[in-house]
Formats: C-alpha cells, sequence, structure tokens
C-alpha cells in the first residue's frame, strides 16, 4: 500500500500565497499518480502541531527564509517523518545567497561579485547600474534595480524608512547587473535538478522589465524556451555546475539554479561567454507558471510521474 502523503502550503513568509498554489498542485498531481495525498495550509507552526498532522510522508511546498531556508526543515527533522527536500543545513546555506556565492566560487562558478548594503552609503559601492536585494529571500521579494544615483538614493531612503518602521529587518545586498554587450540585458536561463540529474535548461524573456514576483505568478506575458540555441558549450557548463553546486552544500532530491548569459549565440568563441550564476533554490515553485515542472515535462516526466517520484526519494533516503 503506497504511503499517504501530507503537503504543506501556506507558511509566514512574503511567498506564501505561491506556496499556497504550489501545494494546490502538488496534491492534485500526486493523486493523478495514484497516492492518497491532501494538502494542509499552515502558517508558523511547532512541533507538537506538525506531528498532530495526518501524513505517512510529508511534502512541503512552502518558498521564503523560514518554509524553504531551515526552520522548517528543523522541525521535519524532529517530526521523524520521511519529507521531500533538502535538509537543514543545505536548506540554510542556500537560503543565504552570500554563503551560496562563496561555494560558487571555490567551485569556479562564475558569480557577481556581492557587497552588504549600508544605508549610510551615499554613494554605491559598486558600478551602477546594481541590483539590491535581501539576502534571505526569494522570488524577487524586496528587489530594487539601480541605473542611476537617483535611483540608488531612493532605495536606500525606502529600506531606511522600512527598517526605522520595524517592518523590514532583512539584511540586503548589492549585485552588479549582467549585461550583455552594447548595455543589454542580459539572458536569463535556469537550470532544474532532480535526483542529481540536470533538466533541460530554461530561458526567460519577460515581456519588459525583470523577472520579478509578477511577471513569474501573475502575468501571462512572460516568455520560457526550453531548450534555447546557447553559445557552445553553455548549456552542458550550467547544468553540470548547477549538479556540482547542489552535491556540494548537499542539497538532495531538487533544487534549480539561476544564471545571467553575458553574450548572444555569435559571441566569438566560448572563451568569452560567461554564465553569471546568481542563486540556487531548494523548494522551487510548483505552480502553474513554475520552470521546474515545466522543463520535467519537456524531458518526458509529467507533473504526476514528477510529484510520485520526489515522494519515492523522500522514503528511499529516510530508509538509508
Amino acid at each position: 500500500m503506497p504511503p499517504s502523503i501530507l503537503v504543506l502550503g501556506g507558511g509566514p513568509d512574503a511567498e506564501r500565497d505561491v506556496s499556497i498554489k504550489s501545494a494546490h498542485f502538488i496534491s492534485l498531481a500526486l493523486r493523478e499518480a495514484g497516492l492518497v495525498a491532501h494538502n494542509q495550509t499552515i502558517d508558523r507552526l511547532n512541533i507538537d502541531q506538525l506531528r498532530a498532522l495526518s501524513g505517512e510522508v510529508i511534502f512541503p511546498a512552502l518558498h521564503g527564509g523560514w518554509g524553504e531556508g531551515g526552520p522548517l526543515q528543523d522541525l521535519l527533522e524532529a517530526d521523524g517523518r520521511p519529507f521531500v527536500g533538502s535538509m537543514s543545513l543545505a536548506a540554510r546555506h542556500a537560503m543565504d545567497k552570500i554563503a551560496t556565492k562563496f561555494t560558487a566560487r571555490s567551485l569556479d562558478i562564475p558569480t557577481p561579485e556581492v557587497r552588504l548594503l549600508d544605508v549610510r552609503d551615499t554613494v554605491c559601492p559598486l558600478s551602477l547600474p546594481v541590483i539590491i536585494k535581501p539576502v534571505h529571500e526569494g522570488s524577487t521579494v524586496g528587489l530594487f534595480v539601480c541605473s542611476t544615483p537617483d535611483d540608488w538614493a531612493r532605495a536606500r531612503a525606502r529600506i531606511d524608512e522600512q527598517r526605522a518602521s520595524g517592518v523590514d529587518e532583512r539584511v540586503y545586498m548589492i549585485e552588479p547587473c549582467v549585461q550583455r554587450p552594447g548595455g543589454r540585458k542580459a539572458r536569463e536561463l535556469t537550470v532544474g535538478i532532480i535526483d542529481g540529474r540536470p533538466l533541460p535548461v530554461i530561458e526567460i524573456t519577460p515581456a519588459e522589465g525583470l523577472y520579478d514576483y509578477e511577471a513569474k505568478y501573475t502575468r501571462n506575458d512572460t516568455a520560457y524556451l526550453v531548450e534555447p540555441r546557447l553559445p557552445p558549450g553553455v548549456t552542458e557548463r550550467i547544468q553540470r555546475q548547477t549538479v556540482e553546486l547542489a552535491r556540494a552544500m548537499g542539497v538532495r532530491h531538487l533544487a534549480r539554479a539561476d544564471f545571467m548569459l553575458d553574450a548572444d549565440n555569435d559571441a566569438p568563441g566560448s572563451e568569452s561567454v560567461t554564465a553569471w550564476f546568481l542563486e540556487i533554490n531548494t523548494l522551487p515553485g510548483f505552480t502553474d507558471h513554475s520552470l521546474v515542472p515545466m522543463a520535467a515535462r519537456h524531458a518526458g516526466v509529467p507533473m504526476p510521474a514528477l510529484c510520485k517520484r520526489l515522494v519515492e526519494m523522500a522514503v528511499r533516503d529516510h530508509a538509508a
């Protein structure tokens, strides 16, 4: 008899609504795969509340610092049931974008330089344009694009205002905007992995501006190209780098890494082309807009089979 699955959604983080949608689609997929599954929307719970929820295997579908970045994983480990996704140590590592960059650099994976934001700095410590974003967040939550000194001043003032009011206690980092020749926007690429194997690369082209929260989850004008034509060697390189990074960090079952490519297809040679690693997500989205299910489907693994495989991995690794 297959195990019953408890799918957790919600959580206290900024991505709560997306998490609820992910849990909904995962539950539907598991039922379509012939498994008994029910989803439970939670806020921030304790170990006693978690143990009171029924289900033999837990499939967390939470995104953000609490649900994806270690605290929930601490509870799942203490609970003792098999669960999908990384253990707490790897989850904390991946949620810390700066720590992840250090690991990437130790593996010779190119990643843009980084500075911590100090709102007392009247001049940006890196050359504009830059991105300001929280160190411990996902889905471009709290992100600022600064192309001019005025943008920089407005971003600093906004963050300072939020901190002074007690609304925002996040630590922010500054990162250069990766660009193609002529100052054109870099190409956004993402690589999913399932059980240590890379999925097809997806290129993301927002209708305008950044691939922000709205472009990811609420609008339908973002273009996704699976297995795009890239300069020679780039596809294999970023797939290999994603697998190596996940292995070095102890990430298990699934993840998605994001890159920015600084060249067109007709770049003069692969040695002049750099795909810049940005971050890795250990519980990527599973909505109808989400990229890991999209890439898996292109590789011949539909959503029901993908979710069932992830449950099987959780049971396998728990037994081991």
